[in-house]
């Protein structure tokens, strides 16, 4: 177990150091709960990342971690802030950039006047990964058989295109209650998006073996869909960005080691609930970010959301296991 965090301890200590030469004792706290609330967001990130990984060669799975890193700590949780308030506020990156620095009360203005749009996106990307979920023909485990098992999930299911109808049907209900195609622009190019990942995966899958380059492109596409609310929301903890990034990057090693361990371990085999509880994870995150379009959700509350759906996944796995261990 040791050695697939031994990478995550190591940046653990370097960031710890780094925000305590920059703040002292104050930087290194808020650093650590960054760190704490980005697993928390993502633990569940962890659980998909895991179920991707296990129909990709073992090459592309060890570059999930040399090339999804940097992506994920200096492209998704700070360069792409610092891109969207560019596009947002018409300045160039590196004015973007001198603001974030020497002005970050400005930025996080900026930033958050456009989490609107952020959150149709990461919202609209999550829902299509749990529409693809629900409605999977060929997954036979069952977890809360009232939804899953149900005869209008079967009777949907067998619908061509159902996901994009009910996509469609909620990205109309949005962009009427917003009455704002900022929304609508946003919301559906994160639906188009998936749709495209989803497509040329198909096209290029062999023999059930994803392609790399597609599946290592959905794994950082949804790994930004749950960056965003940690990104966004750690400006309530801190306003420089150097400490976000730190905090929030820690956060993502640990998740990222996280799957490779269960990877490795073959823990989804083991705790045969635990991809259900993620995907239950994910639409409860969607439908909260749907909801943030209109008022404030605590970070805290959406954080817990996912962890209980984690923890009582693996608690009915283990209860299933034993019931089935008695029966043989």
């Amino acid at each position: 177990m040791v050695q697939h965090f031994r990478g995550s301890l190591f940046i653990t200590i370097i960031g710890l150091g780094i925000a305590f030469f920059m703040g002292g004792l104050e930087a290194l706290y808020i650093v650590s709960l960054l760190a704490i609330l980005e697993i928390s967001l993502s633990f569940d990130n962890a659980v998909v990342n895991a179920k991707v990984l296990e129909n990709m060669e073992p090459k592309w799975q060890d570059r999930f971690i040399t090339f999804g890193m940097p992506i994920a700590v200096f492209g998704m949780r700070f360069l792409f802030p610092i891109f969207i308030v560019s596009v947002a506020s018409g300045m160039g990156i590196m004015q973007t950039f001198d603001v974030a620095y020497t002005n970050p009360e400005h930025y996080k203005e900026v930033l958050t006047s456009v989490d609107q749009l952020v959150y149709a996106f990461g919202g609209a990307f999550l829902l299509m990964v749990f529409l693809d979920f629900i409605f999977d023909h060929e997954r036979e485990e069952k977890w809360i058989e009232v939804i899953e098992d149900s005869t209008v999930i079967k009777h949907m299911g067998e619908l061509s295109s159902i996901q994009i109808i009910i996509s469609v049907a909620i990205g109309i209900f949005l962009v009427f209650k917003t009455a704002d195609y900022h929304v609508a622009i946003a919301y559906f190019s994160g639906v188009l998006l998936h749709a495209i990942i989803a497509s040329l995966d198909d096209f290029f899958n062999v023999d059930g073996v994803r392609n790399g380059i597609m599946g290592l492109l959905y794994l950082e596409v949804l790994d930004a869909s749950f960056s965003f609310d940690g990104v966004i929301g750690a400006f309530a903890l801190s306003s420089d960005i150097f400490i976000i990034m730190i905090g929030l990057g820690i956060g993502a090693m640990f998740v990222r080691s996280l799957t490779l361990y269960m990877l490795k371990q073959k823990t989804l085999a083991e705790y045969r609930y635990l991809e259900h509880g993620a995907h239950y994870a994910i639409i409860a995150l969607a439908l909260i970010m749907f909801s943030k379009i209109f008022f404030h959700v605590n970070e805290v509350f959406v954080g817990t959301i996912g962890i209980t759906f984690i923890g009582l996944a693996v608690y009915h796995s283990i209860i299933e296991n034993r019931k089935i261990k008695k029966e043989v």
